[in-house]
């Protein structure tokens, strides 16, 4: 018998099923709710914001997410457009500086279901921090990932070190960091 130590996982058990509860999109209900920290939205601007995802391929993985519902990359307005890209440069480096991973992957999956995402009507942009021999024999032998870091500890590196980007501001460790294009 396998076995995998995960106590992190006891959060996602015991979690309020009337909290998770969602009518229409995900990506735009979350931001609305206050309460950043407990959906791990960790940086925001004016057009978008950052999102952990809550089944990373690695520590860190994030997504920036525009506020606007729109699920065709090539119609973002260019305010938007623009904002996003810039989000995700500061995601970039808050995550070099909370975690020196040795590269990222990012993409966006576009379309419906052929494209591999499970959100296909929101356009947002994935940021995997990757490391020299993140890859080892679990993945391949047993199709088992190992994620070496829990959300909450992870959530609290990383908007430390939003904090640290030039313009930020935060009004507690429980609110996203504010960040200006």
């Amino acid at each position: 018998m396998d076995s995998i130590f995960a106590p992190w996982r006891i959060d996602w058990v015991e979690r309020d099923p009337e909290m998770d509860e969602i009518e229409g999109c995900a990506f735009c209900e979350l931001p609305e709710r206050d309460a950043d920290r407990e959906y791990r939205i960790v940086a925001r601007n004016e057009v978008a914001y950052v999102l952990l995802n809550n089944y990373p391929y690695n520590p860190g993985h994030a997504m920036v997410i525009p506020f606007e519902h729109i699920a065709n990359y090539r119609a973002l307005d260019e305010p938007t457009l623009l904002g996003q890209s810039r989000l995700t440069q500061q995601t970039i480096e808050a995550l070099d500086r909370a975690l020196s991973p040795d590269g990222f992957n990012t993409g966006r999956n576009l379309g419906d279901g052929a494209a591999g995402g499970s959100i296909n009507d929101h356009v947002h942009t994935h940021i995997i921090p990757r490391w020299n021999g993140d890859t080892n024999f679990m993945p391949v032998i047993s199709e088992t990932k190992v994620i070496v870091e829990a959300l909450e500890d992870t959530y609290t590196r990383l908007h430390e070190a939003f904090q640290t980007l030039d313009g930020a501001t935060t009004t507690g460790p429980n609110d996203a960091v504010r960040l200006s294009r």
